[in-house]
């Protein structure tokens, strides 16, 4: 089914709202007449997002990389007398450079915020959304999760395992009123360079210019995907298309090349 309407007690619950994506998946939504609950860590950076948007907003610090943080994040809206409509599992993070030179730390924590997050509140809002036979999930996984990508092994894994789980879920929810998809963008100009430590110049002279999309756009392309009740969604006839092409390219010609490709692996590579 298409996206449940807007009313005055449900909402529509980003996370990873207070930068990237997150920000245009909620403003988005706000356009739309949602009323929305941005959650991500950084309290005062949401707070900024809710006073511009113009519809009933709340806003919640939370850090879903914890599980005692998550498993109070439905209840504390509910306390606030609203009910879950749309989920958009937006929070990710990522390691970029070679897994010999990377924080083990980090590398599970990816894990954390992009994998286990997402099967935990997606798990949550199933089953609060199948009884009353309405709601959307949106959950967002990148066009480097469609092959290993060296350089950022761990971040494609963990977008791969998106893009399987949200289908099977899926498939699961044929007939029972809820639509879910998946968000797969391909390079957005947002923190995520910066907060995985990568210079953002040196990152997109690696990469085609065509292929970078603007974030509003991006996130106009996911909800637009839970709206028409599609299962999957490339944002960017570049990005489709390169996908693509690099799916039909053999591994041991494609992998080579990427790894030539990635500046971090470069970056990382000891002098001979």
């Amino acid at each position: 089914m298409p996206l449940p309407p807007p009313s005055p007690t449900t909402t529509a619950v980003v996370t990873g709202a207070s930068s990237g994506i997150g920000v245009d998946i909620a403003r988005e939504l706000a356009r739309r007449g949602y009323g929305v609950t941005l959650v991500a860590r950084r309290e005062d950076k949401l707070r900024e997002l809710a006073a511009e948007l113009a519809t009933r907003t709340e806003a919640i610090a939370c850090d879903v990389a914890d599980p005692d943080s998550r498993a109070t994040l439905f209840d504390t809206i509910a306390e606030r007398g609203l009910t879950v409509d749309i989920l958009v599992n937006n929070a990710g993070i990522g390691t970029i450079g070679s897994v010999v030179k990377s924080s083990v730390a980090d590398e599970i924590a990816q894990v954390r915020v992009n994998v286990e997050a997402v099967i935990d509140l997606t798990t949550r809002a199933v089953q609060q959304m199948v009884p009353r036979r309405r709601g959307a999930i949106l959950n967002v996984g990148s066009t480097a999760g469609f092959h290993p990508f060296p350089g950022q092994s761990g971040y494609a894994a963990t977008k791969a395992f998106v893009h399987t789980y949200t289908a099977g879920v899926r498939a699961e929810l044929a007939g029972t009123g809820v639509t879910v998809a998946t968000l797969c963008p391909g390079p957005v100009r947002t923190e995520f360079l910066k907060t995985a430590g990568m210079d953002e110049r040196k990152f997109a002279a690696a990469f085609p210019k065509v292929l970078w999309m603007p974030a509003e756009d991006v996130a106009r392309a996911g909800v637009d995907a839970l709206a028409d009740d599609r299962d999957m969604v490339l944002p960017g006839l570049p990005s489709r298309v390169m996908t693509r092409v690099a799916q039909m390219i053999p591994r041991r010609i494609l992998l080579p090349m990427l790894s030539r490709q990635h500046p971090a692996l470069r970056r990382d590579r000891p002098a001979i």
